[in-house]
């Protein structure tokens, strides 16, 4: 692996020690649950895309462990698996959604990442990406009007294409005027879908866009883990502590095809070569055993625990009831609906 390159927060607490381990565990189970989904779709046993987040765990991942579970709101995107793990999702919820399983959240009924619990404050995820963005600010604000506001942090994490979407910028737009205590991640994986960078939008950098809404930007190298961490978790305090809407972008590439359909052949074999190109799985890993704060030992039981814990969802997934047209009540869902 080749040396480090990029700057590095240092370790100065216990409890940063602990969020560290923590957010690598929560990547390597992302990386490993991920890894079998698509040997199942290879395989034909699943139907429908399956999106992978590959090189983008540690942007993901740093959000969903920042957050608080019993309180925030988190949408998660197409690639945040490792946000979705890090924020509470269990890894049976995914399985089940992959594999049709009626037991699933969305009952077998919805496409693969359209999963969510709503009244667990996990908004399914929308395909008309940066509409999550307008959906969170709508739900920070119902909190407001409820008097359930305080002390709470609302979500996203949308890529660089989404930013060119209507959704995107009255959302960012309401929040900026509202002053609501959102956190945007914008994944700049240099792609959306195949059309680059340089087709999508004018400006030198993505968050040169921040300033025009008037909230808070921050940019970071997306594949260093510690980084990543580091102005994360800065973001989400701010946006607790009352400093307004938090715009990241994280800068990276996919290390795959927009979806398991694609080949990604259009990406430069220099991008590939690039710092962007850069696994942010192994360099987490090479980054905190030199810093002291695992052992190589430890990350191997993680990466055993992890293969066996994701083997055993996909089992009990795959042994669930299928959806029964003849007896499945199709209406609209109730207000328990979705979370009975």
């Amino acid at each position: 692996m080749e040396p480090l390159s990029a700057p590095a927060p240092v370790v100065s607490s216990g409890s940063d020690a602990d969020l560290i381990r923590r957010t690598l565990k929560v990547m390597i189970i992302s990386r490993t649950l991920e890894s079998k989904l698509s040997s199942l779709y290879k395989a034909g046993k699943i139907v429908g895309g399956v999106y992978l987040g590959t090189g983008q765990e540690a942007f993901s991942a740093s959000l969903g462990c920042s957050l608080d579970q019993d309180k925030d709101i988190f949408a998660p995107l197409i690639r945040d698996q490792a946000g979705r793990t890090g924020f509470g999702e269990p890894l049976i919820e995914a399985t089940r959604t992959y594999l049709g399983s009626a037991l699933g959240p969305m009952r077998g009924r919805d496409g693969n990442i359209h999963r969510g619990r709503p009244a667990e404050r996990r908004p399914a995820m929308i395909s008309h990406l940066g509409t999550s963005v307008s959906v969170v600010a709508g739900m920070l604000i119902a909190r407001r009007m409820k008097g359930e506001l305080a002390g709470v942090v609302g979500a996203t994490c949308v890529g660089d294409g989404a930013t060119s979407t209507g959704a995107f910028h009255e959302g960012l737009n309401l929040a900026a005027v509202e002053q609501l205590p959102m956190v945007v991640l914008v994944a700049d994986n240099q792609f959306a879908y195949s059309t680059p960078r340089e087709r999508q939008f004018a400006c030198e950098n993505l968050v040169d866009r921040a300033k025009g809404y008037g909230v808070t930007g921050r940019e970071v190298d997306a594949t260093n883990l510690l980084e990543c961490l580091s102005v994360v978790h800065e973001a989400v305090q701010a946006a607790r502590s009352g400093g307004g809407p938090q715009m990241v972008v994280g800068k990276l590439l996919r290390l795959c095809g927009h979806g398991e359909h694609d080949d990604a052949s259009y990406v430069a074999s220099e991008l590939k070569d690039s710092q962007l190109g850069r696994d942010c799985l192994e360099l987490g890993i090479q980054q905190v055993i030199e810093k002291g704060i695992v052992t190589e030992n430890e990350v191997d039981l993680w990466q055993k625990e992890a293969a066996e814990e994701v083997q055993e969802a996909v089992a009990n997934a795959q042994t669930d009831p299928r959806p029964d047209p003849y007896r499945d009540d199709w209406r609209a869902f109730s207000s328990k609906g979705i979370n009975s």
